[in-house]
């Protein structure tokens, strides 16, 4: 069952658990639970991922025709999920309770199905939503084939620019390996000049020593 169904002992708003999802930060859902009946309802709140969520209160009583608030704190995540896909999913189950009942010490069985007893159940589904750049919110949960071949296209470009990206740098490191040797062969052609023409001048001087008259 659902929140919306009519036959419901209590109607909760939303029908989806949505938070903004941002990385190191908290996000929280506030559920507005009506008590649809002339009884005392009780309530109790479950989830799929208990170490992600925070629920406070997430058992109570609801006066006859009155109203309660539970808010759903989202605790803050170190990662994104695949594709921005939550399959988290919390249900919310209600019985009628006599008049007296403590809110605070509920017997451990209010909740355990037996027949002597009705419990109503609904569930509710988890929908992340990340904030657009116009400062709005976009929501990923319920996306269509477009949206998805739109997203898969976006991942193929974005591979190909890293594929680009690490050619070009390894083209770069090849040209500044080329550069390397010409600068070392230059370098040895220079020095090589350089010895060559002293050994000349040295060559040179030492035959105008020897070829110079004796002033004797």
């Amino acid at each position: 069952m659902t929140a919306a169904d009519a036959n419901q002992l209590i109607s909760v708003q939303p029908n989806d658990l949505k938070f903004l999802f941002e990385l190191d930060k908290p996000s929280f859902c506030d559920l507005h639970v009506m008590n649809n009946t002339d009884n005392h309802v009780a309530f109790k709140i479950k989830t799929t991922s208990p170490k992600k969520y925070f629920v406070r209160p997430n058992t109570g009583i609801v006066m006859p025709r009155d109203s309660c608030i539970i808010r759903v704190t989202l605790q803050a995540q170190s990662e994104y999920p695949p594709d921005m896909q939550c399959k988290d999913k919390f249900l919310v189950q209600s019985t009628i309770v006599p008049p007296d009942t403590n809110a605070d010490d509920l017997p451990a069985d209010t909740f355990n199905k037996d027949g002597c007893k009705e419990i109503k159940e609904c569930k509710l589904k988890v929908l992340y939503e990340s904030p657009s750049e116009d400062g709005g919110l976009k929501s990923f949960t319920s996306q269509t084939p477009d949206a998805n071949s739109t997203i898969q296209h976006l991942k193929d470009e974005r591979d190909a620019a890293v594929r680009q990206t690490v050619q070009l740098q390894q083209e770069l490191d090849f040209l500044k390996r080329q550069r390397k040797r010409r600068n070392d062969s230059g370098f040895s052609f220079v020095f090589a000049s350089f010895v060559a023409l002293i050994g000349i001048m040295v060559g040179y001087l030492l035959n105008l020593s020897f070829a110079s008259p004796s002033t004797e």
